[in-house]
């Protein structure tokens, strides 16, 4: 973690703003990327940043633009909306971006969706999961399932694999959580199932103890957690710590690593929701390896999304700069038009409102060790494992 901080703080610019001579043109080639590098969740931001330096290190190797290196523009959003809005604002008013890869954080993807739409910057988020994130506009993408999806695999999941009647949540008064709670209570409750203690807290709160009684006192069968890392964590101790007996079950940020190195002891038997594995290839093999060597930990899934949203956002910038120019709008179209994409976290289709199209994973810990249960779809309104 400590490794990785001083690895991407050094290269937050990773390249001085190239500028070449075009005939009588000069064009820059710039990308962005916003996410939070400092800060308790710069850990989200900075698994993220990496994938996207080691992208556009190897693109530019490969020769860049016809032989004109892309620059990436990190800022640094603290995870805060206010941070992410004068992000944008600089990078797109002073660094000119064409594209931008993030924000990493459901709310500050809000705020900077609407200023990429408004200015016609394309955008691909690798994590930000609230179902409504694609509906701001056209220019706006992501290498993450929505929380429709994940809300409706979760609830099916919960009700029909797992047997439980009776649900009691905990989540954080923010896109993020809130949309994921609304989108598996609302499946949930549509199979007959019943949440039986809906309590709230704020991203940052250290103390869940008041919340964990309630809860405790409600008597459900598990208890939903769809929160951020550090949150979690703190919530699973404090759990421990009241003997609260039920067993939990989460969403896609439990697929963070960081969780075992903040509540290992506490993981064991954890049900969550998340990105559906896919067949380790060599292109994953390599990345995957490449990633260790140069920052001394794995990547997490949005992670790997960052890695292949990039990379699409490059290869966007590369057709679109195939007559010398490339212009946003262009890139925009580059990216609407891939199709069957070889990421390195599978095959990559966007919907025609900019979502991914998906399956979701189901995992179970082990200890500190997620076993995959398989991928899963809801078809006719019925759960289907696809492997």
């Amino acid at each position: 973690m400590k490794k990785s901080l001083l690895t991407v703080l050094a290269i937050v610019m990773i390249a001085p703003a190239f500028v070449f001579a075009q005939g009588d043109k000069e064009e820059a080639y710039n990308v962005g990327f916003i996410g939070p590098m400092t800060g308790d969740y710069a850990n989200y931001g900075i698994l993220c940043n990496n994938s996207a330096v080691l992208a556009v290190e190897k693109f530019n190797e490969a020769g860049g633009i016809n032989g004109t290196p892309v620059t990436l523009i990190t800022e640094d959003s603290e995870g805060t909306i206010e941070k992410a809005s004068s992000s944008i604002e600089k990078l797109s008013s002073t660094d000119n971006i064409l594209a931008l890869v993030g924000p990493i954080f459901t709310g500050s993807t809000f705020s900077v969706a609407d200023r990429c739409q408004n200015e016609g910057i394309p955008l691909i988020t690798p994590s930000a999961t609230h179902a409504d994130i694609t509906k701001t506009g056209d220019m706006i993408f992501r290498t993450v399932v929505s929380d429709g999806l994940q809300g409706e695999v979760a609830g099916h999941y919960f009700y029909e694999v797992l047997g439980h009647r009776k649900l009691a949540v905990l989540y954080a008064k923010n896109d993020y959580s809130q949309g994921l709670y609304e989108s598996m209570s609302a499946t949930f409750e549509s199979l007959g199932g019943e949440i039986v203690a809906a309590e709230t807290c704020l991203v940052g709160d250290k103390d869940f103890k008041t919340q964990l009684t309630k809860i405790k006192a409600a008597q459900p069968d598990a208890i939903y957690i769809p929160n951020y890392t550090v949150e979690m964590a703190q919530i699973l101790e404090q759990a421990a710590q009241l003997s609260v007996g039920a067993p939990f079950v989460s969403c896609d940020g439990f697929s963070n690593p960081e969780i075992y190195n903040l509540a290992g002891a506490y993981t064991d038997g954890v049900v969550y929701v998340g990105p559906a594995k896919v067949e380790a290839s060599d292109a994953f093999n390599e990345f995957a390896e490449e990633y260790k060597s140069v920052y001394g930990i794995e990547p997490d899934s949005f992670a790997i999304n960052a890695y292949d949203g990039a990379n699409i956002i490059l290869n966007a910038i590369k057709t679109a700069a195939a007559d010398g120019k490339a212009t946003r709008q262009e890139v925009r179209d580059a990216i609407a038009a891939t199709k069957d994409y070889e990421g390195v976290g599978g095959i990559i289709n966007f919907a025609e409102n900019g979502d991914l199209v998906a399956y979701q994973g189901v995992y179970k810990v082990n200890g500190t060790t997620p076993e995959y249960l398989g991928a899963f779809q809801v078809v006719n309104g019925k759960l289907v494992k696809v492997d």
